[in-house]
């Protein structure tokens, strides 16, 4: 599964990932030809093209794997924090309604750890730790079935 690990490959892909380029990389010392290469490891022309002009620029440490694609902007530790926050609710900290949104925890973020980042880094952060998004699976206790009909009735038709 990729995202339990934290939103990519997981070490052991990036290592076999890793042992493939190398492989291409002896082949290409060798002077094989792309189209070889390409049915032997099963992977696209593109990425043998791509791995070859690599190599020809930096050798076999060009093709060393760089790592993860995104780095998160907060750190396991820090999250822990925000975390703490977000179980305090929004109404702690000066909203009216009990929702978080994505715009929200983004100004939560900025209030705590003066991290500027967008709405969808803001969710790939959630998701990378295990949340989701929610929506209500019925409808409020509170509503007001007359007040609805009442409003569509008479103030609706004057808002069109």
């Amino acid at each position: 599964m990729r995202y339990s690990q934290g939103g990519g490959l997981t070490a052991e892909r990036q290592r076999f990932r890793e042992r493939i380029r190398f492989e291409a990389g002896e082949r290409f010392a060798r002077g094989e030809k792309n189209a070889v290469i390409v049915k032997d490891v099963r992977v696209s022309e593109r990425s043998v093209e791509r791995w070859r002009r690599v190599w020809q620029v930096g050798g076999m440490g060009a093709l060393a794997s760089s790592g993860p694609a995104k780095v998160p902007k907060l750190s396991d530790e820090r999250f822990v924090e925000l975390e703490r926050e977000l179980a305090r609710g929004p109404a702690v900290h000066g909203w009216e309604d009990q929702r978080w949104t994505l715009a929200r925890i983004r100004a939560l973020i900025w209030w705590k750890f003066e991290l500027d980042c967008s709405p969808a880094a803001v969710w790939r952060l959630l998701h990378r730790h295990g949340w989701s998004w929610q929506s209500p699976a019925r409808r409020a206790l509170e509503r007001d079935e007359d007040a609805v009909g009442l409003w569509k009735k008479e103030v609706w038709p004057q808002v069109e």
